[in-house]
């Protein structure tokens, strides 16, 4: 009986597949394919297949693998009747107690607002941090170091 499947290519931690036509009893990795029918890139989701060549290996008995039927559904491909759809397996947590989406919500301390007096009035300056105009005059007022000359 053959099978469609797919053959897993590419460098470690970055996979590519082609879907091969094989023997059923031999593995993937064995090398030893009928025919070569297209390939399939999971990081883009970009599949490329030959529909002539898949549709006639249907049509005479290769039986393909969950993943190869749903690539080729995708593509268009006519599949025969007694070709079963992958089913769609409900996802289940682990621990859904320790999900962040979960957890409670955490309770904000409130901002209090500071009022100014209407004595003390921002100054705006380019370029410059704000000073209130009280602080400015204290600034004002402190006397500066002078370097006593050296003879």
């Amino acid at each position: 009986m053959l099978a469609i499947r797919m053959q897993r290519t590419g460098r470690k931690g970055h996979a590519m597949y082609r879907m091969v036509v094989q023997d059923a009893r031999r593995t993937p990795t064995s090398g030893k394919i009928v025919t070569y029918l297209g390939s399939y890139d999971p990081h883009n989701k970009l599949a490329t297949v030959d529909k002539t060549k898949a549709s006639f290996y249907l049509e005479h008995g290769a039986q393909p693998s969950p993943r190869a039927a749903s690539i080729l559904k995708a593509e268009k491909v006519k599949m025969p009747k007694w070709v079963e759809e992958p089913k769609q397996m409900k996802r289940s947590v682990r621990n859904p107690e320790k999900r962040r989406s979960s957890a409670p919500a955490k309770e904000v301390a409130p901002v209090e607002e500071v009022k100014l007096d209407a004595t003390e009035t921002p100054v705006v300056v380019e370029n410059e941090p704000v000073v209130a105009e009280s602080e400015a005059a204290s600034e004002a007022e402190t006397p500066t170091e002078v370097e006593p000359e050296s003879v």
